[in-house]
Formats: structure tokens, C-alpha cells, sequence
């Protein structure tokens, strides 16, 4: 079970989303020095020793979520932490809008960096493998000249491979950076003293020291090319690595940057003037024009269009809007010219919302993540210790320092756990960044685990299988009776009332037959019904029991038709003038036309679904048999949404629940899988797991459906991960393996692994 949400958000039918702040304090660092997964996992455990402190650090994202007790440390205090561990710290900047979009990105610049090391390192590397691997192009004295150019690279371009090594040494710690830097190192110094001391030189030594040296001595001791091919492959790799994360944040940087940058702000005087959007505050009025962009979240104040909301919901059809209506920043104005009143701004929009909601999904680990993590922590000194049992064990054995050595740099070099590190929060950064552009928010990688599992859905009726707005399903006249003129005149009465059913009334009257006359005389009675004046006439509308204490004529055929509706689940209206019913008015709670689909989905998933709700049984089972459910739980309290939910857990189903209201938070919060339409109410979505933006119910299968196809790709990248270790530490100790492929391979698999997470951009719905 779940921690239940506390229900702090305001209880709007106009939200889209929210995010409210956590009871405990959380802040989220940006961490710079980070080289792979062992690097985090050292941050982690210090952050961790701290009382009061839970910290998870993000390798891939390059982010540590710490949850501390503020009244006993803080931010300044874990950055500290940070620093003495040998790393970098900073508090998160601001959510960026539309207008920093153009500022430079730190994976960019890595990137850039990484670039430039390794074409420098390609051109002087490149020779001495070359040289070094084919016969005929070796000259005389090739060795010297390979061992000038193997310097720059095995020293500049090896520098951040050396750096981190000296950096964690210092604080007595080890990570891939001192694999790599040792085995750069090693088999540069080695082919030095090779070179100044092999067979001639040593000779030449013992008489003096002179340096006289043979062409061809100690040529077979020569692993220039190892030093230099390896930092190409791994500078390479890191590149290549850069690139690919970059990508992989690039749908959360997109959904920041799409944002209006200015803003034609209506003054009082009725002037327009142009600012930036950033200076835009709540309350102001703003005027969008067709084809801009929706500065920030509002109620339309005047006007009608059709909003382009595809940006942000995933939906591509607009949305027609007028007075009254809920708009959010940065979607699309297509027609009418709009005036708008801001209720949101700046990081409360719902836009800086799902920044905010998609960026701490990215930051945190999902549960398959502990086994890498824990493989990472104590991969690096198991290596050392392998590398150094290799050399002992070949030099013992064969009594040449030659293979020795070559096997003992292979083992150095084929090790990567960064493809371990990288595997799961790769996955998570696409995956969820792919979930935003569609429309679908996953608040934590733990609600891929969840999604795995799942065999029932419980549907809250209203609001999430229906509209939840009631609308006039028909219209039933008596003998005589025009239909036109018995809406007409029913619709004039409802109109002075606020009801929603004489609201779904009226509007409909209204569609069907033009402006409605005023009513006069107006008189409201609780609970029964309204009447007025209208055309001269006496006209009342109400339930049909009123009309039979008042002593009004009801025709059988009528009544009986009344009883056949209901029984159907729909609420009859009775109206009727000058002591006579002549019609009733058949209003239902609207299906979403897109309900039945949307259940024909899940059920492909394997998911049986459940309508939940608190109407009667025959409306409940109307609605079902209409989208295709057969399992329904009527006449539910709100309170007892929690029991049904722990009831159907108990009989071992693992339950997701989807609900919009303000009743269905607990339920939410109880289910193994919470899904909240973005339309409902803030506390709903904050007790979910999962929200669908758009409030189209089709998402949800949608939304299963990416977080298990996530879920596959970061269980197969572990796989790949942990077989390329599996198979190649033990190719590398036989002495199969030349160090130079050993580089090839390292670099390769990490690309692998952040590639394979890739695919996850072209997830379509």
C-alpha cells in the first residue's frame, strides 16, 4: 500500500496538474565530476551516512534527490558533503522559460569538450596503431616517432581519465576513471622503459649507463598502441555517450522551451503593450491573437477559437473554448482572437509543473536498479585485485613479463561497470521524457515495477469513463404535442436555474431552437422542480411525482416511458404547461466517445477492468454495457472507494485505479497503481502515480503500455551489460584478449546501452 496524498490542493475542475510540496524537505543538486556508476554510488553513501538524510544520486541525469530534515541540515550543508567527497554541487537553477531556451547545455558543452580531446587524439593516435599493427610500414627508429606521438595522447588526452583517478585517490576511493588511467599508464611507462632499457639498452646500462639503443630492441615489450588506441576508443565512447544523453534529456529541455517568450498585455486603459512573459503576474488580462502561443495558464475572459493543445496533452484534435473556459501556457490560439485572464504564472503554470514532475521521475531509481548499483560499488577494486592476480599468475606461470603484462592491462581495460550505471536511468530519462510529449506524467521509476504486475483496472465512473457533465440524451412528447416547442419552452424555465440538469436543459434548448424567451414569475421548489411565465403560459418542469401531487394530467404512455428510461439508467424530466404533462426531457451523464476503445485497450493488456461508482445499478451497468465492462461495484460511498480497492488486493488481483475527484485520492493512494485524468482535481493527482494530461482515457493504455516497454528496455540493457562483463573480464585473464579490442569493446558497450535506450523515442501510441 501506498502513503495516502494529504489533501492540500484546492479541489478545481479546471486543473490540469499540480505538484505540491513534499511534508519532508527535498532539494535537487546539480553534480559535476560524476564519471561513472561507482561515482554515484559514493556520493550516495556519504549523502546517506547524514542523519536525517535519503538521498538517491542519478548518474545519467547527473542529479542527486536528497530528502533531508531541514531542522537539522542543509542544501549548503550537503553540497559540502559533496565537495569533500571530490565532486561538484550546485542548487537546482530556476525552471527556464521559453526565452533561455538558446542557453547552453552542460551535456552540450561535455560533449563539445569530448570532441575536441578525441579528434586530437584520433590524429596522433591513429598513426602509431597503424604503424604499430602492420609490418611493412614500419621504419627505422618508427618507435621513437610512436612514442612522440603516443605521448600527447596517453598525457592531454588521457587527462580526465587521470584527474578523476588522482582526485578519487586522494580520497582513497577508486571508480572506471582509475581502471582506465592505470592501464593508459601502465602500458605507456612499460613500452618507455622498453624502448631506453630493452635488450641492447639493458647491455649498454650495465657499462655505464650509455643510452645507446638497438632499432629493434625491446620492440616486442612496445604498447604504444594499447595507450593510445584505448584513450581514442574510451574518448570515443565517452563522446558518443555525451551525445546520447543529451538526446535523451532533449524532450524535457523541449517541453521547457515551449513556452510564449513575450506576452501583449492588456493595461487597464485598454491599451496593448508587449513584454516579456516573465513580467506577466496573476490577474493580468493578455490578449492571444490566432496562431500565438497561450503565454500562461487562464480563464478566456472573452472571445471563442479552438485551442492546439497537442504540445502539451498529446491531444491533436483542438479544443473549442470560449468564456469561461481554462486555457494552459503554451498551447496554441488557432482562430479567434482571445482575451485571457492569468490564474498562473511563472513555476506554478501547469507547464513548469510537468517539467517539474518529469525532471524528479528522472532523478530517482527504479527497484531493478539495487542489483547494478550494488555490482558498481565493488566492481573497480575486484578488478584491481583481478588484474593483479592475472599478472602474478601468467609471470609465475610462463615467466614472460610480456604476456603477463598484456593480459594484466586487458582486464584493466575490458572492465566497465558504466554500462551497468548507465542502464537503468538511460531507460528512465527517454522513457519519461516520451511520457511528457504524449501527455502522460510517470511521477517515479518505481511505477514501472507496478505497471509489470497489474491485472485489474478499477474505472471511476464519472468524470473518467463519462464526461461527468450532463447533456439531454432525448426528448419524449405526448399526443399533440411539437417537440420544438416543448424544449423550447422547458429550456426558458431552465435557464434561471443553476442546476446541472436544467443547465444541460437549457443549453441544449438553446442548440435546437435558437435564443429562448425570458421567463417572468419565476419560482424555484427544492427538490421538485421550477416554474415560470412563458409565451403566457404557466410552464413547469420538475420530476414527475410533483406534477402528480399538484394534481396535473399525466398520459400513460408517458409514465410508462418515464419508468423505461429509468430503468436504463438515465434521469427523467417531466415539463408540462396549463395543468398537463406534455414531454419529458431524457438527461444522462455523457460517455467519453472515446471510453469504449480506451477499455478495449486495456483489456489487450491483459487487464480486466471494474466500473466503480456511487450511481444505482442500472445506471452503472447501462454505462458498462455501453464501453464494454462486464464487472460493476455500484452505489459505492466515497469513503468506501478504499475498501473495494483493499478488498480486490486481498483476493490477490494487483489493482490500478483511475479517478479524477476528490473522493478518489484515498483509493488512488491504496491502489498498486494509481492513474489520475489531468482534467480532475489537484489532490487526485497528487495522490496518483501516473496522469494522463489530456484526460482521454485512451491514454491510459497508452501509459501501461510505454512503462512496461521501458521497463523491457532496462531489463535488456542490464542483460547485455551484465553479459559483456560475464563473458569478457574472463576472456581478458585467459590472455585472449589484445588490449587495444579490450578498448573497442569497453567504449562499445556503453554506447550500446544508452543507443538501445534511444529507441524509446520512437515509442508511439
Amino acid at each position: 500500500m501506498k502513503p495516502s496524498a494529504s489533501p492540500e490542493a484546492a479541489d478545481s475542475p479546471d486543473a490540469v496538474l499540480t505538484a505540491s510540496e513534499p511534508v519532508d524537505a527535498r532539494v535537487h543538486l546539480s553534480v559535476s565530476g560524476m564519471t561513472c556508476a561507482a561515482c554515484a554510488l559514493r556520493i550516495e553513501k556519504k549523502l546517506n551516512k547524514l542523519e536525517g538524510v535519503s538521498a538517491s544520486v542519478n548518474y545519467a541525469t547527473e542529479k542527486a534527490s536528497v530528502a533531508f530534515d531541514a531542522t537539522r541540515i542543509g542544501p549548503d550543508e550537503l553540497i559540502a558533503v559533496i565537495e569533500a567527497t571530490g565532486y561538484g554541487a550546485t542548487l537546482p537553477a530556476p525552471v527556464r522559460s521559453a526565452s533561455d531556451d538558446k542557453q547552453p547545455d552542460g551535456s552540450v558543452e561535455r560533449a563539445r569538450s569530448l570532441q575536441r580531446r578525441l579528434i586530437v587524439s584520433t590524429v596522433f593516435g591513429l598513426p602509431v596503431l597503424i604503424i604499430s599493427m602492420v609490418s611493412p610500414l614500419q621504419f627505422s627508429y618508427w618507435q621513437w616517432v610512436c612514442l612522440g606521438l603516443s605521448a600527447p595522447v596517453a598525457s592531454w588526452g588521457a587527462w580526465p581519465f587521470h584527474r578523476a583517478a588522482f582526485v578519487n585517490l586522494r580520497h582513497r576511493a577508486t571508480t572506471m576513471d582509475t581502471l582506465i588511467s592505470v592501464g593508459v599508464l601502465s602500458a605507456f611507462l612499460w613500452s618507455l622503459w622498453a624502448l631506453i632499457f630493452g635488450h641492447a639498452g639493458m647491455a649498454d646500462m650495465k657499462m655505464g649507463f650509455s643510452f645507446k639503443v638497438d632499432r629493434a630492441a625491446g620492440t616486442e615489450h612496445i604498447y604504444l598502441e594499447v595507450a593510445s588506441a584505448v584513450v581514442v576508443f574510451i574518448l570515443a565512447g565517452r563522446y558518443f555517450e555525451a551525445r546520447a544523453k543529451s538526446r535523451a534529456g532533449s524532450a524535457l529541455r523541449a517541453l521547457v522551451a515551449l513556452g510564449a517568450k513575450d506576452v501583449s498585455l492588456l493595461r487597464p486603459d485598454g491599451q496593448e503593450v508587449r513584454v516579456p512573459v516573465e513580467e506577466l503576474v496573476v490577474g493580468q488580462r493578455f490578449v492571444v491573437r490566432p496562431g500565438e502561443k497561450i503565454a500562461t495558464d487562464g480563464l478566456i475572459e472573452s472571445g471563442e477559437s479552438a485551442v492546439d493543445q497537442s504540445l502539451v496533452t498529446g491531444e491533436s484534435v483542438p479544443v473549442d473554448v470560449g468564456p469561461g473556459h481554462a486555457v494552459i501556457g503554451a498551447t496554441v490560439n488557432t482562430s479567434g482572437l482571445l482575451t485571457v485572464r492569468a490564474t498562473r504564472v511563472g513555476g506554478d503554470t501547469a507547464l513548469a509543473q510537468m517539467a517539474r514532475l518529469v525532471e524528479a521521475a528522472q532523478s530517482g531509481k527504479a527497484p531493478v536498479q539495487r542489483l547494478a548499483d550494488r555490482v558498481a560499488g565493488v566492481f573497480v577494486p575486484v578488478v584491481i585485485a583481478l588484474s593483479l592476480a592475472t599478472l602474478t599468475f601468467w609471470w609465475v606461470k610462463d615467466g614472460s613479463a610480456t604476456n603477463a603484462f598484456t593480459a594484466a592491462v586487458a582486464v584493466l581495460i575490458i572492465a566497465c561497470p558504466c554500462a551497468l550505471g548507465l542502464a537503468t536511468p538511460t531507460a528512465l530519462l527517454v522513457g519519461t521524457g516520451r511520457g511528457a510529449q504524449l501527455g502522460i506524467l510517470i511521477k517515479g521509476p518505481e511505477v514501472l515495477e507496478s505497471t509489470r504486475t497489474v491485472d485489474t483496472v478499477v474505472l471511476d465512473k464519472t468524470g473518467t469513463v463519462t464526461t461527468g457533465r450532463m447533456s439531454l440524451h432525448g426528448v419524449v412528447v405526448g399526443a399533440g404535442t411539437d417537440e420544438v416547442g416543448a424544449l423550447r419552452r422547458a429550456g426558458a424555465v431552465e435557464s434561471g436555474s443553476e442546476h446541472p440538469i436544467a443547465q444541460a436543459i437549457a443549453t441544449a434548448a438553446r442548440e435546437r431552437t435558437g435564443e429562448l424567451p425570458s421567463p417572468t414569475s419565476f419560482e424555484n421548489v427544492p427538490g421538485l422542480g421550477v416554474r415560470a411565465q412563458v409565451d403566457g403560459h404557466t410552464v413547469a418542469v420538475g420530476r414527475l411525482r410533483w406534477f402528480v401531487s399538484l394534481g396535473w394530467t399525466v398520459d400513460d404512455t408517458l409514465a410508462r416511458q418515464s419508468l423505461t428510461e429509468e430503468a436504463h439508467g438515465r434521469t427523467v424530466v417531466a415539463a408540462g404547461w396549463d395543468g398537463a404533462v406534455t414531454a419529458l426531457l431524457v438527461v444522462s451523464d455523457t460517455v467519453k466517445p472515446t471510453s469504449r476503445e480506451a477499455i478495449a485497450s486495456l483489456r489487450s493488456l491483459g487487464l480486466a477492468p471494474v466500473l466503480l461508482t456511487g450511481d444505482n445499478e442500472a445506471t452503472a451497468r447501462a454505462v458498462a454495457a455501453e464501453v464494454g465492462i462486464d464487472e460493476v461495484i455500484s452505489q459505492v460511498l466515497p469513503s468506501d472507494k478504499v475498501a473495494v480497492v483493499q478488498g480486490l488486493q486481498d483476493a490477490g488481483r494487483v489493482v490500478a485505479m483511475i479517478g479524477d475527484g476528490v473522493n478518489d485520492a484515498a483509493a488512488l493512494a491504496q491502489a498498486d497503481l494509481g492513474i489520475a485524468m489531468g482534467t480532475g482535481t489537484d489532490v487526485a493527482i497528487e495522490a496518483s502515480d501516473l496522469t494522463l494530461v489530456s484526460g482521454d482515457l485512451r491514454s491510459a493504455a497508452v501509459a501501461v503500455r510505454l512503462s512496461r516497454r521501458t521497463l523491457a528496455i532496462i531489463k535488456g540493457n542490464l542483460f547485455w551489460a551484465f553479459a559483456y562483463n560475464v563473458a569478457a573480464l574472463p576472456l581478458a585473464a585467459a590472455g585472449l584478449l589484445n588490449p587495444v579490442i579490450a578498448g573497442f569493446a569497453m567504449a562499445g558497450s556503453s554506447v550500446f546501452v544508452v543507443s538501445n535506450s534511444l529507441r524509446l523515442r520512437r515509442f508511439r501510441p
